[in-house]
């Protein structure tokens, strides 16, 4: 029987990566008035680098050949993802950054069918709480595991084994929602039935081991589209589905 949902966070319930690190990277470039631009597509190609000081870094050195280095480069790109990471937490703050598709109207219907939601992130716990503050309500979630409360991050599967150790369930009682193929593996390695919500990032990583595929959640005006697995007639993801999925 179905009991808990677990979401993942980062480019899950948002677009964190293309609608927010992204345009905050922009804003600094443009506050340090340097004549860089990140497109959603460019940036795609950038996030294979982990690390934004890294990303930066690797900008320069293989797209920017023109670019006069300043003498203390290390503090100039410590200054610079500094002014990034201030901008990132103000698009939160302010709630400039949208939910995915279906996000809040499927965590609305958890909580009236009385299921338990929690969160399983490694991204920081700070940014974390900032982006459900602007979009949902931490409260809703009984568990928040984010940052480093374990010691291995995802494609371990430390994150989602702390999550079910403290909501006192088996992995056959809840399903995940993850975007990424190293989500994908934390939770299967846990043993965890596992849906993905692909985006243009990372629609072309392999899901082989996800029970469903969509490209969102879907809203009852804005269909999803399954990419993999059989939803019938749906036209969004909602509970009736998850106990579907969960006991198959």
């Amino acid at each position: 029987m179905l009991k808990a949902i677990i979401f993942d966070v980062d480019g899950t319930i948002a677009e964190t990566e293309r609608d927010g690190h992204r345009v905050a990277f922009n804003r600094a470039f443009t506050e340090a008035e340097l004549d860089w631009h990140w497109s959603r597509e460019f940036y795609g190609r950038l996030l294979p680098v982990a690390g934004g000081k890294e990303r930066i870094r690797f900008y320069i050195k293989y797209f920017c050949k023109e670019f006069q280095a300043p003498d203390r480069f290390n503090e100039f790109i410590a200054a610079l993802h500094r002014n990034k990471t201030q901008h990132y937490q103000d698009i939160l703050r302010k709630g400039e950054l949208p939910l995915r598709s279906g996000v809040k109207r499927l965590i609305d219907e958890v909580r009236d069918r009385g299921l338990r939601l929690a969160i399983a992130t490694t991204s920081s716990h700070s940014t974390t709480m900032d982006l459900l503050k602007s979009t949902l309500d931490p409260v809703w979630f009984e568990v928040i595991a984010a940052g480093d409360i374990v010691t291995r991050k995802k494609p371990a599967s430390d994150i989602y084994l702390y999550v079910l150790d403290k909501l006192h369930l088996a992995p056959s009682e809840c399903i995940v929602f993850e975007d990424s193929e190293a989500g994908l593996q934390a939770a299967v390695g846990a043993n965890l039935k596992t849906i993905i919500t692909a985006n243009n990032y990372t629609k072309s990583q392999n899901f082989s081991k996800a029970i469903l595929i969509v490209n969102g959640l879907g809203e009852p005006d804005r269909p999803f589209l399954s990419l993999r697995g059989s939803v019938g007639d749906r036209k969004y993801v909602d509970v009736p589905l998850l106990e579907s999925l969960c006991g198959s």
